[in-house]
């Protein structure tokens, strides 16, 4: 008996982990499945993590993301610069309009850490600070999933220094 009190123990536990990790309330916003993607290899420097934010208020800005995971974080898009060519560059914020979202996809806006001070390894988690232009500050615990994850829309990010 005293066993299937500990699995199901376990198995609440998990579940509350699993949904703090993916739900977080800030004002009217609600920013929900922050994950990224494991490291393709030990020696990766660079990596990206995606989430959506949901708004129900006034036009919000996403203006910063920080971690410890990484030297460097930014906010990131993909933009063509011609012949079919994308580029990565950064931008100054992630607009979050009133009544709609925002979603931070592969091959669209993302968080870009550079000079990863350890690779992403699938199935942990860390924390990652955003800043929001009216809504303030808020910390999501971003998942890491498996490389596959995500991968219809895919750009290699272990180009990216420290």
């Amino acid at each position: 008996m005293k066993k299937i009190q500990m699995i199901v123990a376990a198995v609440v536990t998990l579940m509350s982990v699993t949904a703090f990790a993916h739900d977080v309330k800030l004002g009217d916003l609600m920013i929900e499945e922050a994950w990224a993607r494991a490291s393709a290899t030990k020696q990766a420097k660079a990596g990206g993590a995606y989430l959506t934010i949901h708004n129900k208020g006034d036009d919000d800005k996403l203006i910063r993301a920080s971690s410890d995971v990484a030297k460097k974080v930014e906010l990131h898009t993909h933009q063509m610069v011609g012949d079919g060519v994308m580029k990565m560059t950064e931008v100054a914020f992630v607009p979050v309009p009133s009544g709609g979202m925002a979603e931070l996809k592969p091959g669209s806006y993302h968080v870009m850490f550079m000079g990863l001070k350890q690779p992403f390894v699938e199935g942990e988690m860390f924390d990652l600070t955003l800043t929001f232009e009216k809504a303030g500050e808020t910390t999501v615990q971003v998942m890491v999933k498996s490389v596959a994850h995500g991968a219809e829309k895919t750009m290699n990010h272990n180009s990216h220094g420290s």
